[in-house]
């Protein structure tokens, strides 16, 4: 039943009730009290006497107790009526918005009774859709940008390896130097492919949560050593040099998965090598030191360093200093973010320091392990 039915009905018993009990009491002391055989006394008969002034008296007042009833409960209807009618007719306005799909909208949630309640509830359920929404939006615009940067990404060194193939099988690389030098140049291409390839892949680990880890205890030094190892020999081939030191004590633990802390390594390595200027000897230098409860690893560089505007923002999915795609760097434009995702999961913190044309340091921290005594 809606809420004027209710209203209306309500306003007919406050008002036809008492005019029918009146119209009760009239018709006895019109009909049935003169009709009753009773022995009156002087003072009754004093009393019919003056009869028709009684009833005249208790018309009205009757007539007067009806119309403060009519006007009290016209007064009440419109108020109650004015007072919910709105607020449901804005709570139906919200409904159909949603309905539409139109979320920016704001619902009125002023007072503290139950249709206050219901509008907090409304607005609260119409931020939350919005919210969904737009990550939604957000998510899908990630995915379209990932898909063009690969797609680029990939036709560089798909590009290179083609020609470079077509070379030695048309005979270009008519020396045993030269095969050497295309077929190095193609074994690098394909590497720069399949580093795409796994950083697609761990971004779809990384939207879903399921980053594979296999977590150890680690000695620090050596672990650290046998990535700067592996390194330096990809380094010196570019001419770059790489120094390494470690103020951290040899019998030091830590509890890190090796695989996916290698990738942080060589991702941050990786693109400091991108941005490196041509015009100045290369360098990269790792410190590991111990700062109390946790390891801080520092990577520096001497590249071409990151703007003030930009560095709040390099560990930001798809962000990229150099919006252009023409940039010889190329890259996914995820491997900083997939860097701080993994730093997160092992419990750590990464962040930056940079200046342009100066360079930049990369800071990670990872907790120590430490034994827990037995009591």
């Amino acid at each position: 039943m809606k809420l004027r039915t209710r209203l209306v009905i309500s306003f007919c018993i406050i008002i036809f009730v008492p005019i029918i009990m009146a119209a009760i009491g009239l018709y006895a002391i019109n009909t049935i009290l003169p009709t009753l055989n009773i022995q009156w006394s002087s003072t009754s008969y004093e009393y019919i006497a003056h009869l028709p002034d009684f009833k005249n008296l208790v018309v009205d007042v009757m007539i007067s107790v009806i119309l403060i009833l009519f006007f009290t409960a016209a007064i009440l209807v419109i108020w109650t009526y004015s007072g919910i009618i709105s607020r449901l007719r804005q709570l139906n306005k919200a409904a159909e918005n949603i309905r539409d799909g139109n979320l920016d909208f704001s619902i009125d949630t002023k007072g503290h009774d139950e249709i206050s309640e219901l509008s907090e509830s409304f607005e609260a359920m119409r931020k939350r859709l919005q919210m969904n929404a737009q990550e939604k939006l957000d998510a899908e615009q990630e995915h379209r940008m990932l898909i063009s940067n690969i797609a680029h990404d990939l036709k560089t060194p798909i590009t290179a390896i083609k020609g470079y193939s077509e070379g030695i099988l048309d005979g270009v690389a008519d020396t045993p130097e030269k095969q050497e030098r295309y077929l190095k140049t193609i074994y690098n291409k394909a590497n720069e492919m399949n580093t795409l390839i796994n950083e697609l892949t761990l971004y779809s680990n990384i939207d879903t949560n399921k980053i594979p880890y296999n977590f150890h205890k680690l000695n620090v030094k050596d672990y650290f050593t046998d990535c700067m190892e592996e390194l330096e020999m990809d380094l010196e081939n570019q001419h770059m040099q790489l120094t390494f030191f470690n103020y951290v004590d040899e019998d030091t633990l830590m509890i890190a998965d090796p695989e996916q802390l290698g990738r942080v390594i060589h991702n941050i390595i990786g693109n400091a090598i991108k941005y490196m200027r041509a015009e100045e000897p290369s360098f990269i230098s790792m410190r590991i030191k111990d700062v109390g409860d946790f390891i801080q690893v520092e990577i520096e560089d001497n590249g071409k360093g990151i703007s003030n505007k930009d560095l709040p923002y390099i560990f930001d999915r798809f962000y990229r200093a150099d919006a252009s795609r023409n940039s010889a760097a190329g890259g996914s434009g995820i491997g900083l973010s997939i860097v701080k995702k993994i730093i997160e999961d092992h419990g750590g913190k990464i962040w930056a320091t940079s200046k342009e044309n100066v360079g930049t340091v990369m800071y990670f921290v990872l907790r120590k392990y430490q034994e827990v005594p037995n009591e």
